[in-house]
Parts: C-alpha cells; sequence; structure tokens
C-alpha cells in the first residue's frame, strides 16, 4: 500500500532528527571521539596485521576466568589468548624435543 505524501516527508523528518541526535559537533562540546570502526574496516586492519578469526568451545568456568585476565590484559582478550597459546605451544615444543 503507498504512503501518503505527509507520512513520506514525517518519516524523512524523524530520520533527520535521529541522525541529528547520533552526530557530535567539536562545537558544542568536547569533540569529536574517535569512532569505533564498523565490522568491514575492523576486518580489513585484522587482515593487514595477520589475524585470522578461530572459533572454539571452552568450558565456561575457564571462559570466565579468561575473561577476568583479558580486563586487566594490555591486548585484551585477543592479546592474552595470543600470549598464552604461544607460552604453551613454545613448552610443548620442549617437552617434545626432550
Amino acid at each position: 500500500m503507498a504512503m501518503k505524501k505527509t507520512d513520506l516527508e514525517k518519516n524523512k523528518a524523524l530520520k533527520l532528527t535521529h541522525s541529528m541526535k547520533q552526530t557530535r559537533s567539536e562545537r558544542f562540546g568536547k569533540g569529536v571521539t574517535e569512532t569505533p570502526l564498523d565490522r568491514r574496516e575492523q576486518r580489513k586492519l585484522d587482515q593487514a596485521q595477520g589475524l585470522v578469526a578461530f572459533a572454539c568451545k571452552l568450558n565456561s568456568e575457564l571462559v570466565d576466568t579468561l575473561k577476568a585476565r583479558a580486563a586487566t590484559h594490555p591486548g585484551g582478550m585477543t592479546g592474552l589468548l595470543d600470549e598464552l597459546l604461544r607460552r604453551g605451544l613454545a613448552t610443548g615444543e620442549a617437552d617434545t624435543e626432550a
């Protein structure tokens, strides 16, 4: 069913109002904070760093422990897992060589 011209104009006004509420200007305060990257931009940055998504299932207690440690780790969850896996693999290689 086609919309009336007044309904179309009302929808455009609502969209405009919403977009104005979402934007921040340096003129009206502290300035624009760094906007989070969208998924596509984040994926490009990850690929440039050689990162690949890797999913696995873990015990919930282990996940809770990882989340607690990741909160204080400078690299976040990714940095923590990278560090732990590298350390574990290094000790595993030393065990197999002996």
